[in-house]
C-alpha cells in the first residue's frame, strides 16, 4: 500500500483589515467641501453687507452749509466705493457744498471741499416780495427795486437792480402763515455771498426794497454775490 500522500498545503488564511477612518481621499473631500461652503458664506455676505452713509433729506445747492436736518443716515451696498462717500461716523455739520446736491443723493466727500472765503448776509424782504415756496438750499437772484410794484424787471432808467445772482439760502426766518401774514410783513432771508463782494452787495441795495427770485434748479453754477444793472430780458431760472 502506497505511503499516505503528504497532505496539501491549504490557502492562507487573509486577515481582514479595519477601515481606515483617516483615508486620504476622504480627507481631501470634506475639506474640498468645507472650503467651499465658507467660499460660498463669504461672497453671499459680502454681497449682503451695507454700510451706513449720510444722504441729503433735500435739493441743496453748492455754497450751502449743511446743518443736522439736511442729512439722514441710510443703510446701502456700496463695496468698494464705500470710501467715496461720507460715513455716518462722521459729523458732516458746518461744512459747505463745493456743488449741489440733489434729494435722496448719498453725499460724496468731493462735495465737501474748499469752495472759499463764504459769509452769511441777512436780506430783510417784504413778504409779499419772497415765492410762498421758498426753501433753505435753493439758488436765488435778488433784485433792488425803487417800486417793488414793478417787480423784477430790467428798465431802462436804472430803477431794478441785480444785487445777488446764484447765491444759496442758508435760513428763512420770520415768516408767517394765515392772518398774521401781510404783503408788507418782513422777512429776513439768509443767503451765502463772498466775502469780498459782500460790501458791493450792501452798497448796491442802498435800502431800497428787495425782490427774489428762485431757480428752478439748484445744479446751476453758484455764481459769486454781484452788484449791477440787471439786463433789460429779466432773470432766467
Amino acid at each position: 500500500m502506497p505511503a499516505a500522500a503528504e497532505a496539501l498545503p491549504g490557502p492562507t488564511p487573509r486577515r481582514i483589515r479595519p477601515p481606515r477612518w483617516l483615508d486620504l481621499r476622504l480627507v481631501l473631500g470634506v475639506l474640498l467641501v468645507l472650503g467651499s461652503v465658507l467660499l460660498g458664506a463669504r461672497v453671499v455676505g459680502a454681497a449682503d453687507a451695507t454700510v451706513p452713509v449720510w444722504a441729503a433729506t433735500g435739493d441743496l445747492a453748492a455754497g450751502t452749509e449743511l446743518t443736522v436736518d439736511d442729512l439722514r443716515i441710510v443703510d446701502v451696498r456700496l463695496g468698494d466705493a464705500a470710501g467715496s462717500y461720507l460715513s455716518a461716523g462722521t459729523e458732516p455739520e458746518g461744512s459747505t457744498l463745493s456743488r449741489a446736491v440733489r434729494a435722496g443723493e448719498l453725499l460724496p466727500r468731493s462735495a465737501l471741499e474748499e469752495v472759499g472765503d463764504l459769509v452769511q448776509l441777512a436780506l430783510p424782504v417784504q413778504s409779499g416780495y419772497v415765492p410762498p415756496g421758498l426753501e433753505r438750499g435753493q439758488l436765488v437772484d435778488v433784485y433792488a427795486v425803487a417800486d417793488p410794484a414793478a417787480g423784477a424787471t430790467g428798465v431802462a432808467d436804472g430803477s431794478v437792480t441785480l444785487v445777488v445772482r446764484k447765491a444759496p439760502v442758508q435760513a428763512i426766518s420770520g415768516r408767517s402763515e394765515g392772518v398774521l401774514s401781510t404783503p408788507t410783513t418782513a422777512i429776513q432771508v439768509v443767503v451765502a455771498v463772498t466775502a469780498r463782494d459782500a460790501p458791493d452787495v450792501l452798497g448796491a441795495i442802498a435800502g431800497r426794497p428787495l425782490v427774489v427770485v428762485v431757480h428752478d434748479s439748484v445744479d446751476a453754477d453758484s455764481g459769486t454775490a454781484s452788484a449791477g444793472r440787471a439786463p433789460a430780458a429779466g432773470p432766467t431760472g
